[in-house]
């Protein structure tokens, strides 16, 4: 699917493929109820790395890259992720607010020409719950917003496998931004 495709779409779904040493996440264009229609991204992450760096790629065959992230230093808790296209060119970053994150989970999410996109964990008990219990399949909800206004939702569902549906409203947003911050809240939220 090339960038001006991508960008009309409003619905995504990201499944986590269970494997031993590498996360793998599928990314699905869905219709508005959920249901995945065509694959737009294909993710690996190896596990226990010194520097996160996540690619995207466009499909299972990992021959075209769509995007990916980096973290800018080795161990921080506040880190800031530097989010590329296909050629290494910048289109934006993130960043978990670690102190505000002590309660509910806070991420800041920043592209070129927008202002700063916030988002934080709707429920402050499911937060807590999955804080300070050994429960991991808790579903979760975060609310994304620029200057006050929706801009994309992520929420977790139940199972066994890690599935989520994200919900865009900002037409201006970059879904390669969408897509990496939808990938990390599965595959840092633990850190």
């Amino acid at each position: 699917m090339d960038i001006a495709a991508l960008q009309t779409l409003t619905t995504l779904l990201v499944r986590q493929r269970i494997t031993l040493m590498i996360n793998r996440y599928e990314v699905w264009a869905a219709d508005p109820a959920g249901t995945p229609t065509a694959m737009v991204g294909f993710v690996e992450q190896k596990r226990l790395a010194m520097r996160e760096q996540v690619t995207v790629y466009t499909d299972e065959s990992r021959s075209a890259v769509l995007t990916g992230f980096k973290a800018r230093q080795i161990i921080d808790l506040g880190a800031t992720y530097d989010v590329t296209d296909h050629t290494g060119a910048p289109i934006g970053n993130f960043r978990k607010d670690f102190a505000r994150s002590l309660l509910r989970s806070t991420w800041h999410l920043e592209q070129p020409g927008l202002p700063t996109t916030t988002g934080e964990e709707r429920s402050v008990v499911v937060a807590l719950l999955r804080r300070f219990s050994e429960i991991d399949f808790l579903p979760y909800h975060f609310d994304f917003v620029t200057a006050g206004a929706p801009s994309f939702s992520v929420e977790k569902k139940w199972g066994l496998r890690d599935t989520y549906v994200v919900r865009i409203h900002n037409p201006q947003l970059d879904r390669r931004l969408v897509i990496t911050m939808a990938v990390a809240l599965d595959a840092l939220q633990g850190r």
